[in-house]
């Protein structure tokens, strides 16, 4: 089992756009998102990501990881608050929930366990999308994995990541 990262970027490096992810991604993009998080025993996010994206519905348990309640715990019922790091929020959900662990969080997060080698596989997507905040370096991204697919559909770069440098600590 493994721990994915999953994110979605504007061709200029661009992580939102008007505060949320949503404007920078694909048809293409949606549609292999939305299949890939069926197979996640569970799913974690950050509080920013819980207030700027849509996750009324998951199709496993929700881990939102923020230091204020967030009021998707009322929308969601699968959803849970924890006050806990990253790394310490996977550790617990294997645990509580399986083996399987989506991290559909923002790049603060995923930067954060990147650096501390907890993403086994890294879903990154690439639209023609520009003009949006937070820009992140793609390539340097990249380098945190040792073997790297790439695909283009309809627009969008697909780059499917695994064997990350940094190896995972139990």
């Amino acid at each position: 089992m493994a721990t994915t990262a999953s994110l979605v970027l504007g061709a200029d490096g661009s992580s939102t756009k008007n505060g949320s992810s949503q404007p920078l991604s694909s048809a293409a993009d949606r549609e292999r998102f939305l299949r890939r998080r069926r197979d996640f025993d569970c799913l974690i996010i950050g509080g920013q990501t819980a207030n700027s994206e849509r996750y009324l519905q998951t199709p496993s348990p929700l881990v939102i990881l923020s230091h204020t309640r967030p009021s998707l715990l009322e929308k969601n019922a699968q959803a849970h608050w924890w006050q806990m790091a990253p790394a310490d929020a996977i550790a617990r959900a294997e645990k509580e929930f399986g083996e399987n662990i989506g991290i559909e969080a923002g790049p603060s997060i995923i930067l954060e366990l990147l650096a501390l080698g907890k993403i086994d596989d890294f879903e990154l997507s690439i639209t023609p999308i520009t003009g949006g905040e937070g820009l992140l370096d793609i390539q340097n991204l990249l380098k945190n994995f040792q073997e790297i697919t790439e695909e283009l559909v309809d627009g969008t770069q697909f780059f499917s990541c695994s064997g990350p440098i940094i190896k995972k600590q139990k």
